[in-house]
């Protein structure tokens, strides 16, 4: 199966290629980290108008800075304008569409300011605290707030926390009494991140007019790192909202059961859990718009955190809960009621794509309203939806349809003048017989300055995750489109384990790391090299990140004689070290069976250190110091076993990254690193 993308046929039709290819140059990172990046679209209630954050790159400053933009959906040949500038971000709009809200730090700390969109004016703080407001939402047309603040649990004031942040010890030594000591890219300080309400007026609301709503609740609200405030909803009626939240306690290194509470705006009551029943995740709340039901994302297995999200929905009256669409073998996202409460709006990951779905609430029916590339960011009111979408050979922009779907009308176009002089890789998405003969995808990108005729050195790029999905998407750090600018061809595979092909498939890959997914790489790859005739098989480097570091340290063992050059980036070298050295040990007891001193022969069935005998192929790793995820320590060994058996390879290290390069300057430099390598390495 192969399928073309439209947009490239539609452009040629416009432009005749060979006045394309003499006006355009090949795409380059360069190019990447300069591109403008829109998210977070917000629609007010009428449809009239669109918000949205708009993300430029800072060289100077050497980081990204973000402003809010909008568009009257209402007025015909209208154009996006800039509302507030650099340094605003997370806009909400009030639900009579009168007032946008938004963050910003211009005051010198993160409050929460208002913008009038009907009056001309400034914006105004409507916040004045002691601490910052890391996530928000707005409660009914403005009447109240809903404000997460990191906070010391034993501190009854913000005025404490701030003391105490400022306070300078005499000695160094922190003491812990348990774990989580440290998260993703920063050590824990004994601050917890709580949800408070505000009712606000023609003042700034203080710390004084502060309700703390999850006092006495053992955990963060929004969730760390990643939350924010899709973690909480207010209910239509501006009375109550559900927040998820996992008591930390000390399990909470190895357990996903987050819990849905609901409780009084006001403080009146204490939360009320109501999801106690499912000791698996419980996440993204959302009332109907009649108050009447709640729906929410949920998972069945506990300690799995790539189990399939359910989608439940509860009868807030009566407590009665039901599954919507329990036979659909899809995990949602981006969860949304229409205005009239009678469907429900997700995207998910389906097939190498990731599309946007409408389900009936009452019998469950699946529509999928659109078709190729990456959709995320969805927005509902009461005749559209908008949403954000990407491709393999387009950054994102907003878009808009009706709430059946139909032709989508492109809203935005932020780097229309940057990619009309830039020159990308065409590509198709295959499948094979992979594992057991199942059914795999995979992709390949052609060179920019592909000609036919020609034979090109490979790029091997295997996805992180491992459940994830490495498909038609615009990526910012592995965009296949950088080595196509360079002379390459791309290849990547969605093997057992991906998501978006059913939970079955999803769930193959845990217990079996180096297993059905080397399989499928093999004869993915293989696949790819007899079928496309531009592909240089025996010129190529195979490059990955995260488990797909991991696999290049299993690979360089376990298939140590199909590549020129290895890319191992924050990759896995010990198993059994990495189950006592990461932090979200529920991962690694998952996909393992179990805690390492339980079953040790299942962390040593697919160890790449096992397998350090039969490494021979030069290989580059690259690591940042602040990835807790995957510690440091995994690549300083991993250069250090090759270093010692004499095997080519080197060592690039950030000292200010995580996980991901994120800082503009960095990503320049590891992609000119990856470059060099690649180059010392093929023809």
């Amino acid at each position: 199966m192969r399928s073309r993308p439209a947009l490239l046929a539609a452009l040629t039709l416009v432009l005749p290629a060979a006045l394309l290819a003499q006006d355009q140059r090949p795409f380059d990172v360069d190019d990447l980290v300069r591109m403008e990046r829109v998210s977070d679209p917000q629609l007010s209630a009428d449809g009239k108008w669109l918000v949205y954050s708009q993300r430029s790159t800072d060289m100077t400053n050497n980081r990204g800075s973000s402003a809010i933009w909008s568009l009257r959906l209402d007025q015909t040949g209208a154009q996006p304008r800039q509302l507030v500038g650099s340094g605003a971000s997370s806009p909400r709009l009030s639900a009579d569409g009168k007032s946008l809200y938004f963050l910003s730090s211009r005051t010198g700390s993160s409050q929460v300011q208002r913008l009038s969109l009907r009056e001309p004016g400034e914006a105004q703080a409507v916040t004045a605290l002691s601490l910052d407001v890391d996530s928000f939402d707005v409660v009914g047309n403005g009447e109240a707030l809903l404000l997460s603040l990191a906070v010391f649990p034993d501190c009854e004031t913000l005025s404490c926390t701030a003391d105490r942040l400022g306070q300078s010890p005499e000695a160094s030594g922190v003491v812990y009494d348990r774990i989580f000591i440290r998260h993703w890219d920063h050590w824990k300080d004994g601050r917890q991140q709580q949800l408070f309400s505000a009712r606000i007026g023609d003042r700034s609301a203080t710390d004084a007019d502060l309700k703390w709503l999850s006092k006495g609740l053992d955990g963060d609200v929004h969730s760390q790192p990643f939350g924010g405030d899709t973690d909480y909803d207010p209910s239509p009626d501006g009375q109550k909202v559900v927040f998820a939240l996992r008591i930390a306690g000390k399990s909470e290194p190895w357990s996903t059961n987050f819990d849905l509470y609901e409780v009084p705006i006001d403080g009146s009551a204490a939360p009320r859990n109501l999801t106690a029943d499912n000791q698996a995740w419980d996440g993204t709340p959302v009332h109907s718009p009649d108050g009447r039901k709640l729906a929410w994302l949920a998972m069945s297995r506990p300690g799995f955190e790539a189990d399939r999200f359910r989608i439940m929905l509860r009868d807030l009256a009566s407590g009665s809960i039901r599954e919507v669409a329990p036979d659909w073998d899809r995990s949602p996202g981006d969860l949304q009621f229409s205005a009239d409460g009678k469907t429900l709006y997700v995207s998910a990951d389906d097939l190498g794509q990731t599309r946007l779905f409408a389900i009936n609430v009452a019998d469950g029916k699946v529509r999928r309203l659109t078709d190729s590339g990456s959709v995320h960011g969805v927005a509902v009111a009461k005749d559209k939806l908008v949403y954000a979408r990407d491709a393999l050979d387009t950054p994102s922009d907003l878009y808009q349809i009706g709430p059946l779907g139909g032709t989508p009308r492109q809203l935005t176009r932020v780097n229309a003048e940057r990619l009309s002089a830039l020159r990308f890789g065409e590509y198709e998405q295959f499948s094979f017989p992979g594992w057991n003969d199942e059914t795999v995808y995979g992709w390949v990108v052609k060179p920019a300055d592909y000609q036919a005729g020609q034979r090109y050195p490979v790029a091997f790029i295997v996805h992180g995750g491992p459940q994830g999905s490495m498909g038609n998407s615009f990526h910012y750090r592995w965009n296949p489109q950088t080595y196509a600018g360079k002379g390459y061809a791309v290849v990547f595979i969605d093997f057992h384990g991906s998501t978006g092909y059913g939970q079955a498939f999803t769930d193959a890959i845990s217990g079996d790391w180096g297993g059905k997914p080397l399989v499928d790489l093999q004869k993915g790859l293989s696949y790819a090299i007899d079928n496309y005739d531009f592909l240089d098989g025996d010129n190529a480097c195979a490059l990955g990140a995260s488990y797909g570091g991991y696999m290049m340290n299993w690979v360089a063992g376990a298939w140590n004689d199909r590549f020129k050059c290895i890319v191992n980036h924050d990759g896995i070298f010990d198993n059994r070290f990495m189950s006592w050295s990461t932090e979200e040990l529920w991962f690694d007891e998952w996909e393992h069976g179990g805690p390492q001193y339980e079953v040790p022969e299942n962390y040593e069935r697919h160890n790449p250190v096992n397998r350090l005998a039969d490494w021979q192929t030069p290989m580059l790793i690259i690591h940042g110091a602040q990835d807790f995820r995957v510690p440091l320590e995994q690549g300083i060994a991993a250069f250090t076993a090759l270093q010692r058996r004499g095997i080519e390879s080197r060592f690039l290290y950030f000292p200010d990254e995580n996980h991901w390069v994120l800082k503009p300057k960095n990503s320049i430099q590891w992609h000119r690193e990856v470059e060099r390598w690649l180059a010392e390495h093929l023809n």
